[in-house]
């Protein structure tokens, strides 16, 4: 992936991008941030751009990128360059210290056929402390014509001594129309199905993915029913109703007739769906900017709940979702008493 297939991150790609280009990339560096949003494909952007044979121009921002088709970038991509190396971690969970020297020892030589051999080590924060501490020369002190990537969600579980070795590069999560357009464009993506996994995603490109299109589109138009329906309930028997509908899975019925139960999961992503939508309310009652709305194709429908949710109310609410969601998940709770101990609560 080059860096003009990145989805997001402009700002750390151009200042890769210009790094390289002028030579001053640092040869040992730390892409920190979230799951999912992107680090790993960043670090494989930079391999293609250090051993690129035709290196392009990108038109759109004017900044330096691999060509993406010649023979160094096509074995990068294959996963076959001898000089670019993911290493991974192992069954057990952890990065040994075998590993490691094995790479490092590797180092000491000159790249066997690419300009620059560039190490990556994903999920770093997996690396035990002796591995660490057998990193620390290394990086340091790299060899010449070596870069070093340590790729982690968790920054702060790497040594103290290794972090200050590195340039560390901050990954933000993604913003939802970033994701959706990258659904949309690269994976078939309807709009809605797209925006949906967008809203659900917490700026992760790669749960967006793993969304299940339908469900997620489903969830997030129950949730918002259900919103609307808990801001104008008053006596408890519509309450209950309000709850059980979250419950309902749509277009589906029992033998006797009624609508069949979602499972556990699928309650999940709706309650999921409905802390989404909250959030959105509370940013339109602040009146903040709508770029920072996450649903923002559903804000029609979100406005009029402004009025009906004042600050207490939207803060009793989110955390009642957030307790919902625990008793759920972690504490097993029976779904129907979930649900009907929500309905008073929204």
């Amino acid at each position: 992936m080059t860096f003009r297939e990145i989805v997001g991150h402009r700002r750390l790609v151009g200042l890769l991008a210009r790094a390289i280009a002028g030579g001053s990339l640092p040869p040992s560096l730390i892409f920190a941030g979230p799951e999912g949003v992107g680090k790993r494909q960043v670090a494989r952007a930079v391999a293609l751009a250090v051993n690129c044979l035709s290196p392009v121009t990108d038109p759109v921002t004017g900044l330096p990128d691999a060509c993406g088709t010649c023979v160094s970038c096509g074995k990068i991509a294959r996963g076959q360059h001898p000089d670019v190396r993911f290493v991974e971690t192992e069954e057990n969970g952890a990065t040994k210290i075998e590993s490691v020297r094995e790479m490092v020892g590797q180092t000491a030589y000159r790249p066997f056929e690419g300009r620059c051999r560039v190490v990556v080590f994903d999920r770093a924060d997996l690396i035990n402390e002796d591995a660490q501490n057998a990193l620390l020369k290394t990086l340091e002190e790299p060899p010449a014509r070596n870069v070093f990537v340590l790729v982690t969600a968790r920054p702060t579980l790497l040594l103290d001594t290794v972090r200050s070795r590195c340039c560390q590069l901050r990954f933000a999560p993604l913003a939802p129309g970033d994701i959706a357009s990258a659904l949309i464009a690269r994976h078939g993506y309807t709009e809605g199905d797209a925006r949906a996994a967008a809203a659900m995603a917490a700026g992760s490109f790669g749960r967006a993915l793993e969304s299940a299109t339908g469900e997620v589109a489903e969830a997030r138009a129950v949730a918002a029913a259900v919103l609307i329906e808990a801001a104008r309930a008053g006596d408890p028997r519509t309450r209950l109703a309000v709850g059980a509908a979250l419950l309902q899975a749509g277009g589906r019925k029992g033998k006797d007739g009624k609508g069949q139960g979602v499972e556990r999961g699928a309650l999940a992503v709706r309650l999921r769906a409905l802390s989404s939508l909250l959030r959105d309310v509370t940013i339109l009652t602040t009146r903040a900017s709508e770029h920072a709305l996450v649903n923002l194709d559903l804000r029609a429908d979100l406005e009029p709940l402004a009025r009906h949710y004042d600050r207490d109310r939207l803060g009793r609410a989110f955390s009642a979702v957030g307790r919902a969601l625990a008793a759920l998940e972690r504490h097993n709770a029976s779904p129907k008493i979930v649900v009907d101990w929500l309905a008073f609560q929204l």
